[in-house]
């Protein structure tokens, strides 16, 4: 359950990073309160599963999560170009935390 929930917080990571870019520096009140809800959900998933993950590894992996969908978010809105380096360092990533939840 702890892995579950560390999935969902790392989603709900790319959403406050995503949203804190949109709120163009907290002047936008919605992308705001998307920021605040996605970032308290984020974050307390994130001690809840630190209760049975070692820390390191429950970080590493909700920072992964997070930031892979956001790099992902915004190329495929346009926000940011693709390349081919991006996309293989991409990979690199989700590898990273699928090797951390298998020696875990």
């Amino acid at each position: 359950m702890s892995w579950l929930i560390l999935a969902f917080s790392g989603v709900l990571e790319a959403v406050w990073a995503t949203a804190l870019g949109k709120s163009e520096g907290f002047s936008r009140l919605a992308p705001s309160l998307v920021f605040v809800v996605a970032l308290s959900g984020s974050m307390g998933g994130l001690a809840y599963a630190m209760r049975d993950l070692p820390t390191g590894t429950a970080y590493t992996v909700w920072v992964g999560i997070g930031a892979v969908l956001t790099v992902l978010y915004a190329v495929l809105t346009g926000g940011e170009p693709a390349s081919a380096l991006k996309i293989i360092f991409l990979v690199l990533v989700v590898g990273s935390v699928i090797g951390l939840k298998a020696v875990s």
